[in-house]
């Protein structure tokens, strides 16, 4: 297995609670707010392929002619800066995606046709979903450039983890020590459940394992 399958395996394993104490351990600003899944399930990890929208000028544009060129695994991260006035993610989108094999889409914005996503059990985040088209109103402006997604910054090639509680970010530099963090922060965690478990009383297991401190940022820890 190459070592990039297994960082990204070993995110897929955690919980984004997790990864996201592990942020707020060494400073690192990448939660982002508001964009939740609406279809799919389980935990999706995988470089951020990026797209940058803007409004529609008088020459128009496409919405969504990327997608053949997205690599298996990659998570396509669509930044609409939050605009709901018209879907930028549909049904042939989520269609082509899953044949290609991509992990998932996270989209700032609108996207519609969820049913159709739901039934390929494609993993797909989004803002809200509307039916209404994003063509003449919004384009595709730049691919593969630094975005932003629910006030979070994200480059191509950082990794995004997603489940059921959102969809966070991991700038593709500091992955390594994300992972220990959230490693030993879950580990704590099965250790709280475990003592309960065997009749201990939450508050007192908790105090032992230090849990009200597990996020708290580490002195001297500088965010990339």
């Amino acid at each position: 297995m190459s070592e990039e399958n297994t960082v990204l395996d070993a995110f897929r394993a955690l919980t984004t609670a997790a990864v996201s104490d592990a942020l707020d351990r060494l400073g690192i600003d990448g939660q982002a707010a508001g964009i939740g899944r609406v279809a799919g399930g389980g935990t999706v990890a995988g470089r951020a392929y990026t797209v940058r929208y803007e409004p529609v000028g008088v020459d128009g544009g496409s919405v969504g002619d990327f997608i053949d060129d997205v690599r298996p695994g990659d998570v396509v991260v669509l930044a609409n800066a939050g605009r709901l006035t018209g879907t930028i993610w549909g049904g042939l989108l989520s269609e082509t995606a899953a044949r290609r094999g991509v992990a998932a889409t996270v989209v700032d914005g609108a996207c519609r046709d969820v049913a159709r996503a739901r039934e390929l059990g494609y993993s797909l985040y989004s803002r809200t979903v509307w039916m209404r088209t994003g063509k003449d109103r919004v384009r595709a402006e730049a691919i593969g450039v630094p975005v932003s997604i629910g006030g979070v910054r994200v480059r191509p090639g950082d990794i995004v983890v997603a489940d059921d509680d959102g969809t966070l970010v991991v700038p593709a530099g500091r992955a390594d020590a994300v992972l220990a963090a959230a490693r030993e922060i879950e580990t704590t965690e099965q250790a709280i459940r475990a003592e309960v478990a065997a009749g201990a009383r939450l508050d007192e297991a908790r105090a032992r394992h230090r849990y009200h401190r597990l996020q708290q940022a580490v002195p001297g820890a500088v965010a990339p």
